[in-house]
């Protein structure tokens, strides 16, 4: 089967596009749910104090969810970077280092918030 070129980014794009909808849809769902909950106590006469209500919106996040998205920048940057070294290809090494930086750092930033956040734990 020979595939244009073109449509190779069309594909990678088409196919972030939609992880991205699927994350919004199933979002929507779970605050829908939660809703029709809600309604649902209120018309059986049900008391809702605001500790249900607090327990039935967002979830918390945890007091160390940035380090472990810090720790998995981390590992996703180093990997990239280590998938271009041992390309063993000289023209491959360079973008891959390049391509490694973004989540690295990101990586990186997520561990500061993390180090010089307000925390409980």
């Amino acid at each position: 089967m020979d595939v244009p070129g073109e449509m190779i980014p069309i594909v990678m794009f088409a196919a972030i596009a939609l992880v991205f909808c699927l994350f919004l849809y199933f979002r929507y769902r779970s605050r829908e749910s939660v809703q029709a909950t809600i309604r649902q106590a209120i018309e059986k006469g049900q008391e809702l104090t605001p500790e249900v209500l607090d327990r039935l919106g967002e979830p918390r996040k945890a007091g160390s969810a940035d380090m472990r998205r810090g720790i998995i920048g981390l590992a996703i940057g180093i990997a990239i970077a280590a998938f271009g070294v041992l390309l063993d290809e000289q023209e491959a090494v360079r973008p891959m280092l390049a391509i490694s930086a973004f989540p690295f750092v990101v990586g990186i930033a997520y561990l500061g918030l993390w180090k010089f956040s307000k925390r409980s734990d």
